[in-house]
């Protein structure tokens, strides 16, 4: 945009393609020279004609680059930087394997004041960032200036243009229907017109100056504005004062701009394409960029890459099926190692946008008309196709299968943090689990109460069909005190409190999970059940887990609300390992991440901090 080259044309693609083919060049060069200092990566030697091969292919596509679109000196530089990059790896071998990818880096761009990063073009010429606190960040393009004036345009054509795009920023006298008259005539003073105007260069639209955010309530309070009505998230001033939605929009486009350069005065029609940007711009845009413009361009420069790109090609609202299979068709027809897809609006919400919801008098009438409607005819609510669904599902009664007056089961006396804990279990006559006591008589009154009140609700779980693993899946890594080193356990070492615990023990008595002990047991899990201290399932298809209830618990619901977490990771091995990994992790001291167990210790994912041993 800067050089008044359209992105999606011959020339932006020679430029792009150009540039690449010189960094890449010369980052290999540079690794071959270090390969002779300090010897080529371990895998070189085996794979040096395969890597080599590689290299004169990176070659070739320099020479391949249109220099009638770029100036000779950049065309030349890219091919002696591959012909450096070629002998000196074929006399030293290369330091690195690969050493070039595109990075959107898109936050970093934002605070390095770049208006685009990567190979992306703008988003639009001026876009709203949702921030993760809340509210919006107003982002206007840079490039558009230094463009026009590298187009020819004079001072005052520069101005004129970007005033159409941008707006006046000012509350004047020649804007319609909202001036600094009308707002006086509401009772606002010039200290009040004042404070307005200098929250507009940020202004999404000019509804965002006259909101509640925006606005003090001591103003409101003393402008006669009832405090029932300024606290509804919806109210705005504008309409409270007696405008309509089309006056505002008028005052809009005259003080917050089109955001476009469409119908720009003094702008030339050949230059429109400079401007095109992935999206259309601002509510009266009509030109972006063409999908196959994004995938063309990543094309050009992707022979000058080690890796992939990381880029979005950004599709409208109304992009079809047919059309979206055909760019990745395109795209490896074309050689790239990766595409990504983005359809605008697809998502409730999305980081960036060119315009709010569109507002009409028509649809505020019809609001108005339905609220004025006798309740009995108002609209269901959002519940209603959920209690209909829930209506339509039929229950079989559940019945609770009770356990023998006289039961075996086992006792397990243990000390966690150095509070000792008694666990006791009665069993079916099938040695499945059936109910669980838990005794902790140092605690005081209140704990050991909870205690036994929770030990009442699993065992009336198990009795009704509630399977033991999904209580340990649940239960086991729970944080809060006590919590610590185990001692009179052969197995576990270390707790995270007490109900962790209990499961991670009943989960290998029971269902023969060894996956959260500190030390594995020495004997056969699978093995035959031996003596009633140490009881073992056979398999673990013996649990109540394996989906056979036991007699008098049949039951079905015909419709059910979905999979439970263990069925939804047991078809995703990774998130079920990582939810697993995560089960008792602490928050990362580095960067506030979630970590994942590592060993004895904890790892982030996110920055790689090691909290511990690793």
């Amino acid at each position: 945009m800067l050089k008044g080259i359209p992105y999606d044309s011959a020339e932006g693609r020679a430029w792009a393609g150009a540039l690449t083919a010189i960094l890449c060049g010369e980052a290999y060069a540079v690794s071959a020279e270090e390969a002779g200092e300090l010897g080529a990566f371990p895998g070189f030697a085996k794979n040096r004609e395969s890597m080599l091969k590689v290299m004169r292919k990176h070659k070739s596509a320099a020479y391949e680059i249109d220099a009638k679109k770029v100036p000779s000196e950049l065309a030349a530089a890219a091919k002696t930087s591959w012909e450096r990059a070629v002998s000196l790896g074929e006399k030293n071998g290369y330091r690195n394997a690969q050493v070039t990818v595109l990075a959107p880096t898109g936050t970093i761009g934002l605070l390095m004041d770049c208006d685009t990063t990567g190979i992306e073009p703008d988003f639009a010429l001026v876009k709203f960032k949702k921030l993760a606190g809340g509210g919006y960040f107003k982002i206007v393009n840079q490039s558009v200036i230094p463009a026009l004036h590298n187009l020819g345009y004079t001072d005052a054509q520069i101005k004129d243009i970007i005033t159409y795009v941008l707006g006046t920023m000012k509350l004047s006298a020649d804007v319609p229907h909202l001036n600094a008259e009308f707002l006086k005539s509401k009772g606002m003073t010039d200290a009040d017109i004042a404070q307005i105007e200098k929250g507009l260069p940020g202004t999404f639209e000019i509804s965002s100056a006259f909101n509640r955010y925006s606005l003090t309530e001591a103003m409101l309070n003393r402008l006669g504005v009832p405090k029932a009505e300024f606290e509804k998230p919806t109210f705005n001033f504008l309409t409270y004062a007696g405008l309509t939605n089309a006056q505002i929009a008028i005052a809009n486009v005259k003080i917050c701009g089109t955001m476009t350069v469409e119908g720009a005065p003094h702008i030339k029609s050949e230059h429109l394409p400079v401007f095109d940007c992935a999206n259309k711009c601002g509510s009266i845009g009509t030109r972006f960029i063409a999908p196959m413009g994004h995938v063309r361009m990543m094309a050009a420069t992707q022979p000058f890459l080690s890796g992939a790109i990381s880029k979005t090609v950004n599709l409208p609202n109304e992009t079809t099926i047919e059309e979206i299979e055909e760019i990745h068709l395109e795209s490896w027809k074309m050689g790239l190692k990766s595409v990504a897809l983005y359809r605008d609006g697809c998502k409730l919400s999305q980081p960036l946008s060119t315009k709010s919801d569109e507002k009409s008098d028509a649809k505020d009438a019809k609001t108005t008309a339905k609220v004025a409607e006798p309740a009995i005819a108002a609209a269901p609510t959002p519940a209603a196709p959920i209690m209909d669904r829930i209506a339509q599902m039929s229950f079989a009664p559940v019945a609770r299968h009770r356990l023998p007056n006289k039961r075996h089961g086992l006792t397990v006396e243990s000390s966690v943090a150095g509070h000792k804990v008694y666990l006791r279990t009665g069993e079916y006559e099938d040695g499945k689990l059936g109910e669980i006591f838990i005794d902790m008589h140092k605690e005081g009154a209140a704990y050991r109460s909870m205690m036994n009140c929770f030990a009442i609700a699993v065992s009336l779980g198990l009795q009704y069909g509630v399977p033991l693993n999904e209580f340990v899946d649940k239960f086991t890594f729970t944080r809060f005190e006590p919590s610590g080193p185990v001692s009179g356990h052969p197995n576990v070492k270390f707790a995270t409190s007490i109900v962790d615990y209990i499961f991670r023990v009943l989960g290998m008595e029971y269902l023969g999970r060894t996956d959260f002990l500190q030390v594995k047991p020495p004997v056969d899990l699978t093995a035959e059940k031996g003596a009633a201290s140490t009881v073992y399932p056979k398999s673990p298809a013996d649990s109540i887990r394996s989906g056979s209830p036991l007699p008098g618990m049949e039951y079905q619901l015909n419709m059910p609300l979905g999979n439970s977490t263990s069925e939804s990771n047991a078809n995703d091995p990774v998130n079920g390992q990582l939810a697993e990994m995560m089960g008792d992790a602490p928050p990362c001291d580095s960067c506030g991440h979630t970590t994942v167990r590592n060993g004895a210790c904890y790892r982030c994912l996110n920055c790689g901090n090691s909290m511990g041993c690793s």
